[in-house]
């Protein structure tokens, strides 16, 4: 399948579960029940492969915000630390929400498009968790869910795209409307009530009663297919319309600027980094690979840049750090 390198940056599949014979997380009666949704959570997984159980009471403000960062979490989750936890493969591609909203977030995140092995490979994880406990599930409402609009396939699936010239066109807007009536949605990098930083937006389905797991599948990736081609048109309008040389102009002096400065901000970085994507995309600068641009722009985020320093850093320490690690990062991945 086509990657669509340049414009898709992740797929995401994320599943809502509860299970039978307890109350949703925001009316358990007690901590013990809350441990023990946990503990068969974490049963349930062992027999699949080896993850990391972590409390949220038990972790610092900084790791909590790495996890945020790294999309391993939502910051609903940190909302009753006592008692809600989260399990993390190896490669902390998957992550299990516990007592979040719903008893059971699941997700499972790969570079890309790639809907399907994402979906399978989630579904394993589902039906590895089911097997230790049952699903409040019925005949006609499929997952019962704490909200409305996950109820059915309890299926999420969501796709980071990174679409600056149908941003820069102002065509966004009407892109948004079109999806809406599709049954889709457009958030930004961190879900409901998010930024579109960096012109990174995450298309995902809005329905999920009354369809099947397939149907969505297809039905975002149809959709998100529609929009890397109409992204790409509009990249080549940027390059040789009225406005090509301003373009180049931005995007060789955003590099410029991340290769040489002494100090970056967070917002800066990402600011400065999409216009490098976009400069990459329209030929130019020439990268490696563009997608490192991404797992750049994460791992200088403020709490992931002090597990790379592995050290704490004080807010100007992290804006000297990121723009000295930004300017080696950058002369490793250009092309010579």
């Amino acid at each position: 399948m086509d990657n669509y390198a340049g414009t898709v940056v992740t797929t995401r599949i994320r599943l809502a579960r509860n299970l039978e014979g307890y109350p949703f997380p925001s009316h358990l009666k007690s901590d013990k029940q809350a441990k023990e949704i946990i503990r068969l959570a974490s049963s349930g997984l062992s027999r699949l492969e080896e993850f990391r159980l972590l409390y949220m009471d038990g972790v610092t403000e900084d790791e909590a915000q790495s996890l945020i960062e790294n999309h391993l979490i939502s910051p609903a989750l940190l909302n009753n630390r006592r008692r809600s936890a989260v399990l993390i493969n190896r490669e902390e591609n998957i992550s299990v929400m516990i007592n979040e909203e719903d008893h059971l977030r699941e997700q499972c995140i790969v570079k890309g498009l790639d809907l399907r092995f994402a979906y399978e490979t989630m579904s394993e994880v589902d039906g590895c968790i089911s097997g230790t406990m049952k699903f409040a599930f019925d005949e006609q409402l499929g997952y019962l869910t704490a909200c409305p609009t996950n109820l059915g396939t309890g299926l999420r699936a969501s796709v980071m795209m990174f679409l600056p010239a149908l941003t820069l066109g102002g065509i966004m807007p009407r892109i948004m409307k079109s999806v809406a009536r599709l049954g889709l949605t457009v958030r930004g990098i961190y879900g409901e009530g998010s930024a579109a930083e960096g012109y990174t937006y995450q298309i995902s389905n809005e329905v999920t009663l009354g369809v099947t797991e397939p149907e969505i599948l297809e039905g975002v990736e149809e959709v998100v297919g529609k929009i890397c081609k109409l992204e790409e048109a509009e990249r080549e309008r940027l390059a040789t319309g009225a406005s090509a040389l301003e373009i180049q102009d931005e995007c060789l002096r955003s590099f410029g600027i991340l290769s040489n400065c002494a100090k970056l901000s967070c917002e800066e970085l990402t600011k400065l980094a999409a216009n490098v994507k976009l400069g990459a995309a329209l030929g130019y600068i020439k990268l490696n690979d563009i997608s490192k641009i991404d797992e750049l722009v994460k791992k200088m985020r403020p709490s992931n840049i002090m597990e790379a320093a592995a050290k704490k850093l004080t807010a100007l320490e992290r804006d000297v750090y990121r723009a000295q690690y930004t300017g080696r990062f950058l002369k490793k991945i250009t092309q010579q």
